[in-house]
Formats: structure tokens, sequence, C-alpha cells
């Protein structure tokens, strides 16, 4: 199975650029760096962006979990990246109550480059 309702998935500008691709966020950075070894950058915020939507369409869910907010989908499978490298790596989406788009919580590696 997939994430449900994928072709509507969210990923916001401030998710990228404020969290995921920021090295000075005190729980992002280590994701930003992560992320910039494989050529994401903030200024190509968008890159990310879509590189996590496809991700979220590709692979099948590895766990659903219901939480007071919505159900809540872990997907795991390799990222396209601007360089070309393809690491593993987990996104996690969320369709909040009485809405229909999944939305992107977080995404980070299951294996160091």
């Amino acid at each position: 199975m997939i994430l449900p309702n994928a072709g509507h998935a969210v990923v916001d500008e401030d998710k990228i650029i404020k969290y995921l691709l920021n090295l000075q966020h005190r729980f992002g950075a280590s994701k930003a760096r992560f992320f910039a070894q494989f050529g994401f950058r903030p200024e190509e915020w968008t890159t990310l962006a879509e590189a996590l939507s496809e991700h979220g369409h590709r692979h099948e869910l590895s766990k659903v979990k219901e939480t007071g907010f919505g159900p809540r989908y872990e997907v795991e499978g390799e990222l396209l990246c601007p360089d070309g490298r393809r690491p593993r790596v987990r996104t996690v989406w969320q369709i909040d109550k009485g809405q229909i788009a999944p939305r992107l919580i977080t995404a980070y590696p299951l294996e160091e480059p």
C-alpha cells in the first residue's frame, strides 16, 4: 500500500527551508548536513520538496499509526538526489483530521553515506 492521496501530498516551504535544510536548527541541523551531502540546497528548496513528494509516491508504507491529530504514515526507500545517489530515507506524513492531503512531518536518513 502506498501513501493515501499521495497525489495531493503537501510539502511546506518552511518545513524544508527552516527545518530540513537549516544548518542552525536545533533538531534539523543533522538532517540538513545529510541532505546537503547529496546536493540539496535551501536556495533550491523545491528540489528537495519534489524529491520527498516523489518518495511518498514511489514506495510502500512501512508503518501506519493513529494519532490524536489523524493517521501518521511512514514510508521508507531510496530518495532521488541531485547528485545521482539514492540514499535510503524515511519520510513521515500525516493526514490531519478533516483533511484529505497528506502533509510532510519529517524526513531522515536510514543509513549514512
